[in-house]
């Protein structure tokens, strides 16, 4: 080798001491992986996640994270892609051909609904949205070409909180009616970023998988892009490892890294933005404007006793039920009216997405959203509150001197 410095600067030899540890793991960043030696690269094999081939394919960093994920979902295999609807879209693509049905929930996350309607029904996808609070609709709705059932816990800006059991039990049953082998049954794919993976075990329940937008908890600071995919059954997996590897999506070193940052601190966010959530809810069911709060905890909640049978145990007798709940105004009020409500909110800030340390606030035209919107909601405004970690009672006057304006 000459002694010109720049070959020199990329191929030191110098090796750092391996023996070093620290309260924060270190931080992989590769696009290449280097092989030591032509057999290897032709022996390694990505897909079991036994070695390094690829940036794309993984590294200690990402390898690290989906382990704690697929532990902290109840699962066995994880999938990290660039956001949490990324995920739906992989879970869509992974399973879903040119004829297939698919069941939604009329409250489900809506980009996802908006997926299914202008994107896979250019390749020969047909959907039906049922309403989540009954088995009936959903039976009904269920046909011999349904290949995949969302659900969703608690229903987006409405939480509903279904029969996620019942439904789980009704697409099985619907599958022997139609007398499907094993292998072709619907899969059942759950949104859990609501629970987090800490209010109830999903995998418990019977779903094939739960997709997570790590945006939301996981991350914690609001500003990471980030979702998962996590299941238990290998072929499951398989199929969505390589529709992953098919689309090309890979997620940023540092994003990685964030969310392993977060999820040393998940659990604690989690309960106290819970509790926050509560306190404030419970506060506005005494404010004449507000008709009614939407709160899956609260006795008078849409699928109160769903919730209550799957997020209350023994050694959690008041629940788990996350930090986001939504008001609905009085009848008398109209959209700008509340519109100018949330404009003069201080602490409250007006944006999208939940989880993180600054609470938010959005207003919904929920007709516009749903099918099926219930008669508590009509010609009604909706607004949802999401929680951050600010103090209660702070956040409480904030709402309330807005009020005091309408």
């Amino acid at each position: 080798m000459t002694e010109i410095k720049s070959t020199h600067l990329i191929h030191h030899p110098y090796v750092a001491p391996k023996e070093f540890e620290s309260p924060q793991g270190a931080l992989y960043k590769a696009s290449t992986v280097i092989f030591p030696n032509v057999q290897a690269m032709k022996d390694r094999r990505w897909q079991d996640k036994s070695a390094y081939t690829y940036g794309l394919h993984g590294t200690p960093s990402t390898f690290t994270l989906e382990e704690k994920l697929a532990t902290l979902e109840g699962g066995s295999y994880c999938t990290l892609v660039p956001s949490g609807l990324s995920a739906i879209a992989h879970v869509n693509l992974a399973f879903l051909r040119h004829g297939d049905h698919v069941l939604v929930p009329d409250n489900a996350y809506s980009p996802n609904i908006s997926m299914l309607k202008h994107l896979l029904s250019n390749f020969g996808v047909s959907f039906s949205r049922y309403d989540p609070m009954s088995l009936a609709d959903f039976k009904a709705k269920f046909n011999e070409r349904t290949r995949l059932v969302w659900l969703e816990a608690a229903g987006s800006v409405t939480m509903e909180f279904p029969d996620l059991v019942g439904l789980c039990a009704a697409s099985r049953e619907q599958d022997a009616h139609f007398k499907r082998t094993p292998e072709h049954r619907a899969i059942l794919a759950l949104d859990n970023t609501w629970g987090a993976g800490l209010a109830f075990n999903a995998f418990e329940l019977g779903v094939d998988l739960t997709v997570h937008a790590l945006t939301k908890y996981p991350s914690g600071g609001g500003d990471v892009l980030m979702g998962s995919i996590v299941s238990r059954d290998e072929e499951t997996a398989r199929a969505l490892s390589n529709a992953h590897m098919f689309l090309g999506t890979g997620v940023g070193p540092h994003d990685v890294d964030a969310i392993l940052k977060g999820l040393q601190s998940l659990v604690l966010r989690y309960e106290a933005q819970d509790a926050s959530a509560r306190f404030i809810a419970a506060a506005l069911m005494q404010e004449l404007a507000i008709a009614e709060v939407l709160h899956p905890a609260f006795a008078h909640a849409k699928g109160h006793a769903h919730w209550k049978s799957m997020c209350v145990t023994a050694e959690r007798p008041e629940g788990l039920a996350a930090g986001i709940f939504s008001v609905v105004f009085d009848s008398k009020y109209s959209a700008q009216e509340v519109a100018s409500f949330c404009d003069r909110l201080k602490l409250f800030k007006i944006g999208y997405s939940w989880g993180g340390p600054m609470s938010l606030v959005l207003p919904y035209d929920i007709l516009s959203m749903r099918e099926h919107p219930g008669e508590h909601l009509v010609n009604r405004q909706v607004v949802r509150f999401c929680i951050g970690l600010e103090h209660s009672q702070d956040l409480l006057d904030d709402l309330k001197q807005s009020l005091a304006l309408l």
